[in-house]
């Protein structure tokens, strides 16, 4: 089957439904969504039962660079800065230092058991460098794994900020394969301006982020979202354009962003996870019909053989060797080596030597594929095993009961207080967003003239307002009473 622009609609809602079945069983069952979708992939494609025929490496790398800016910056948005400060060195070091030892380390191991010259080993160890966000978000969560000493801070922020290292390594040593003769040394004043340039553009353009959307303010509320693809889609290009690493600028405008004060913030944070989802699912249906499983049989075996050097020699080596600055248990170690998954990331990255028309590349791309499902379904199933057998889980007697953590992260406060304005007050006429109550206090409802009010950043307060305030603690309520210049007394709190 050839696809067309009469059937194209037809078929990918199709594969979009069928993917989401398969998501809420892997959910179920513990199994990485990402496996199921590149099945559906598989299937659907050339020389599966839906004989779809679709060969364009160029195509399926454009759809991955896309996906790429949403999930980052979707993962950027939804990072607490509060939560991964205290693991914030481990983060830099696992995904800079720890990528670049992976990617040396399988590629020499390449180089000796197979044909390959060294850099086209270093090319394949690259691509393989990074771990994948989405793998680890949905089995830490679909089994609701709770960890002991900030292990899942530490893990979900090297998965969610290693891609730029590994994309720079991969573009890097393509560079030497295409043309041998230049030196190693050549590397450094290149990924000094990537790293440099993408940190530095990240957090400027997160700031100007934030000041458009609190001083543009379009009039609808569906407008918001919009806006900021355009924003995001402006830093990944704007940074690459100048020389920076834009996957790196469009991570940290993401985390800039989701730790300000922004107008209908909770509305973008729910379209954009939306986004995520829908991204990660083209992306690996589309990686799934761009593999031909024939062409896997021949590199089966050395395949596995560096699939399995990847899990059990050079991540825990990278693990270890960059991790040991750091006063930590071995065990906690040997976790965060087993939770180093692969997935679609490596595979969009393997697109790189199919365009560049590098002679190995197909060999290159079919063995990254058998990495990644090796990956998947060797330690994707195990995390919650291992977690146990390690020791580094939570006793069921010590995890919160209920969905506690659910609900504290859908934002359930615990304090609770009406107030009211005086006629006269001096912040009548500002909006919410001007009023800078603090990040862990909300206005709930507003009571105006007997209507009530479901307020936003823009909502502007006025005198007489009833105004029902909610946070997580006595502070914050303090705090809010001092910005509203409002007298604060501890009497008449409502605990929730």
């Amino acid at each position: 089957m050839i696809l067309s622009s009469q059937n194209i609609l037809l078929i990918g809602s199709i594969l979009l439904f069928i993917s989401v079945v398969a998501g809420k069983t892997s959910y179920r069952f513990g199994v990485p969504t990402l496996l199921l979708f590149l099945a559906v992939g598989m299937l659907a494609g050339s020389e599966g039962i839906g004989g779809i025929h679709f060969d364009d490496a160029s195509i399926a790398q454009f759809i991955g660079i896309v996906a790429l800016n949403f999930i980052l910056f979707a993962g950027g948005m939804d990072t607490d800065w509060k939560t991964i400060r205290p693991v914030l060195k481990q983060g830099i070091v696992l995904s800079t230092v720890g990528v670049l030892l992976t990617a040396v380390s399988v590629g020499y191991f390449v180089h000796l058991i197979t044909p390959f010259t060294l850099y086209e080993g270093l090319l394949l160890g690259a691509i393989v460098s990074s771990t994948d966000a989405a793998a680890v978000f949905s089995i830490l969560r679909s089994r609701n794994l709770a960890l002991k000493h900030n292990l899942r801070p530490t893990l979900e922020l090297e998965s969610g900020s290693n891609d730029p290292m590994a994309y720079f390594l991969t573009i890097a040593f393509l560079g030497l394969v295409q043309e041998p003769d230049k030196s190693l040394l050549t590397l450094i004043p290149f990924f000094l301006q990537q790293i440099a340039l993408g940190a530095v553009l990240g957090v400027a353009f997160g700031y100007f982020h934030t000041f458009i959307i609190n001083r543009l303010r379009p009039d609808f509320e569906g407008l918001y979202p919009v806006l900021v693809i355009a924003l995001m889609f402006f830093t990944f290009a704007a940074t690459d354009f100048v020389g920076g690493n834009g996957f790196l600028a469009v991570y940290l405008s993401g985390v800039y962003l989701g730790n300000q004060e922004i107008i209908h913030k909770k509305s973008i944070l729910k379209a954009f996870d939306g986004y995520a989802w829908l991204m990660q699912i083209v992306m690996f249906l589309t990686l799934g019909l761009l593999v031909y499983p024939s062409q896997i049989v021949p590199v089966l075996l050395p395949g596995l053989v560096i699939s399995l050097f990847l899990i059990f020699v050079a991540r825990p080596l990278s693990v270890f060797i960059g991790l040991s600055f750091f006063k930590m248990k071995n065990r906690t170690r040997w976790y965060i080596s087993w939770v180093g998954l692969r997935g679609a990331v490596p595979i969009v990255f393997a697109t790189y030597p199919l365009l560049a028309g590098v002679e190995k590349a197909g060999v290159i791309f079919h063995i990254v594929f058998l990495i990644t499902i090796t990956s998947v379904l060797l330690q994707g199933t195990t995390l919650a095993k291992v977690a146990d057998w390690l020791h580094v889980s939570l006793p069921q007697k010590v995890k919160r009961k209920n969905n506690i953590d659910m609900l504290l992260n859908e934002g359930i406060k615990s304090e609770l207080r009406e107030v009211r304005l005086p006629a006269d007050s001096s912040v009548a006429g500002k909006s919410i967003i001007e009023l800078k109550i603090p990040r862990n206090t909300l206005i709930a409802i507003i009571e105006r003239e007997g209507k009530f009010i479901t307020p936003n950043g823009a909502t502007k307060v006025a005198g007489n307002d009833k105004l029902l305030l909610v946070s997580e603690n006595v502070e914050g309520l303090a705090e809010a009473h001092r910005m509203l210049d409002l007298d604060f007394e501890e009497e008449g709190l409502i605990s929730g």
